[in-house]
């Protein structure tokens, strides 16, 4: 089945938030016009994300304090596992840096691929040129220093945008509550076997999204907190 012959009323949209008012309603309300069903988790954002997220007409849950990233996908997925008839669920940045046309694809693949987990990739198809040269030696340098990485011939594993099935979803028990979620998001792959697989995606860098990327020592910063949490985990 494709996405051409389903509502996509079994497909769910995490997004995780803290103080995204800016944009957040224009990307929620944009991502539900193709994804009906969408929880934005306010991670205890102190402006009013929380007033644009219910504009935006989307589901909301609330930390009453910022957890981290890690900790509000955790807090999404929770939610979103547990409504009737939710099949697929995805991963999506409140910053406006990821297109539903990739969203549609990656679930394509799962519908009609044995895999369970789709990491979308910007390293594919002559795309890291878009990727401002700081971010791009970052995302080289987390691939470089993280041997899990390379064996499981992943690209971009700390790319915010993933699609999964429930029996990812059902099992994910994300511990590390900020930024190096995505390390973890990788160890628990390979602890699991979920089947993985690459989708090359376009990443919209725009003057407010670059603001919030990751610099050089926080991707190192970002594997070596990785690497110590899966040596806790064992």
């Amino acid at each position: 089945m494709t996405s051409g012959a389903t509502s996509n009323d079994d497909v769910w949209l995490v997004i995780p938030v803290f103080n995204e008012a800016e944009v957040i309603r224009r990307v929620a309300s944009d991502a539900a016009k193709t994804f009906p069903n969408i929880v934005c988790v306010d991670d205890g954002s102190r402006d009013d994300s929380t007033g644009e997220i219910i504009k935006a007409g989307v589901r909301l849950v609330r930390h009453p304090v910022n957890l981290g990233q890690g900790a509000a996908i955790q807090t999404g997925v929770e939610y979103a596992r547990a409504q009737p008839g939710a099949k697929y669920f995805v991963t999506f940045d409140a910053d406006g840096q990821h297109r539903v046309e990739d969203v549609v694809a990656m679930i394509d693949r799962l519908r009609t691929e044995p895999v369970d987990i789709v990491v979308g990739t910007r390293f594919a198809e002559g795309r890291s040129e878009s990727v401002p040269f700081v971010r791009r030696m970052a995302l080289r340098t987390i691939v470089f220093l993280s041997p899990r990485t390379r064996r499981m011939g992943l690209t971009d594993a700390h790319n915010g945008l993933r699609a999964f099935n429930k029996t990812v979803a059902d099992q994910l028990d994300l511990m590390m509550s900020g930024m190096s979620h995505a390390s973890e998001f990788v160890a628990l792959i390979d602890h699991h076997h979920w089947r993985v697989t690459e989708q090359p995606v376009t990443i919209l860098y725009t003057d407010y999204s670059r603001a919030k990327g990751q610099s050089l020592i926080n991707g190192v910063n970002i594997v070596a907190d990785g690497l110590l949490h899966t040596r806790m985990r064992k």
